[in-house]
Formats: C-alpha cells, structure tokens, sequence
C-alpha cells in the first residue's frame, strides 16, 4: 500500500502549498515568478483553476507535500483539449515518489475529461524534471532559447507534449473537472494511487 495518499486540495491547503512553492521562486529558476503572491492572491489563482481543472495535494502522514494542477494552455476555445501541468514537491521530499503518484493521478482524470493533449513547460537547466517528464511519457517538441532571464541567467525553456489518446476525427467535448461526479473523481484517484505502490 502507497505511503502516501492523493486527493483533491482545498483552499484550506492554500497557505501549505504556497509554503511549497515559494522557496522555487525566492531560490531557483524552476518557475520564472519574481515574488511570492499573498496568500489572497494565491487562493484566487486557485479558485481560477479549480472552476475547469483538477488541483491535486499529495499528503504523507497528514501533511501535505506536493501538489499538482493543470490549467489552460491557451484561450482560444480550438485549444479546449490542451492543457498545461504543474507539479511541486516540497524540496526536503524530492525524489520520494509523490511527484509521480500526483502526475499519474492528475493525467487519469484528465483522460476522463476527454484531454487530449498535456504540455509541460520546463526551465532548459530542470534536469530532474526534464528527466521526471521523460520517464512518464513526455516528449520533447520545442526548445526556445534564452526565453527567461532570472537570478542574473539567461534561460532556455523546453516544451514537453503528452497525448492522453487518439485524435479522433471529432473529438469528445471536454467534461469540466467539477462536472464530473465528485465520487467518480476520488475513484479515480484511488484507483492510480493502488496501482502505483
């Protein structure tokens, strides 16, 4: 049985994840923000995403350490079935498994919403994650050179694509994540997190 367990976040979880996130920003050019939100800055983007997509905490022993999302690609409605992912994991738990079980949780559920396409956009010196997105799956599309420029670096910026399943000639329309059943979403997330021991 998995030492760790999957679920949806809540804004309870707000102010633990951006505990997460903030030391990627204030430390490392994992992700190109500046500053750190407010935390009232952080539940609004939160809201934003989980109006259409899953949102996901990974939590060991009670305490949450790691999170996962994905969001919109672009805003044309022609790019419905594309979407962009995001994975954290608290720095002291890197390489623990909970990155993956999140990813493998995050792209069921995508897959249920009829999802076509997942992009990863990674920092071109993120070897971990390039290495992360290999290992599940992803591809290689695109490198954009010398795109960012943070702690005084120019940085390169890889694009990474996942095809969730077939290009059918008319595609499903996409199911909103809180359209699906809630008990159907947690059967899901169940289900992967067995399967991934």
């Amino acid at each position: 049985m998995s030492r760790f367990s999957i679920r949806e976040a809540s804004l309870r979880d707000a102010s633990r994840i951006l505990e997460i996130y903030a030391p990627y920003i204030t430390d490392t050019a994992i992700t190109f923000e500046y500053e750190v939100p407010s935390l009232t800055e952080f539940e609004e983007r939160m809201e934003r995403i989980r109006k259409r997509f899953p949102y996901l905490v990974c939590e060991e022993d009670g305490l949450v350490i790691g999170y996962a999302y994905a969001d919109t690609y672009m805003i044309r409605a022609a790019y419905d079935w594309c979407v962009d992912l995001s994975v954290y994991v608290d720095r002291e738990k890197r390489n623990c498994g909970a990155g993956t079980l999140l990813y493998k949780a995050l792209l069921a559920l995508l897959k249920e919403m009829h999802i076509q396409n997942a992009y990863a956009v990674i920092t071109g010196c993120n070897e971990r994650s390039l290495d992360f997105h290999r290992k599940l799956g992803f591809e290689t599309f695109a490198v954009f050179k010398n795109t960012g420029y943070k702690h005084g670096t120019w940085l390169d910026v890889t694009w990474m694509e996942y095809f969730l399943g077939e290009h059918e000639e008319k595609p499903k329309p996409v199911i909103w994540a809180p359209d699906l059943p809630a008990l159907q979403r947690a059967q899901i997330i169940k289900q992967v997190t067995e399967e991934t021991v």
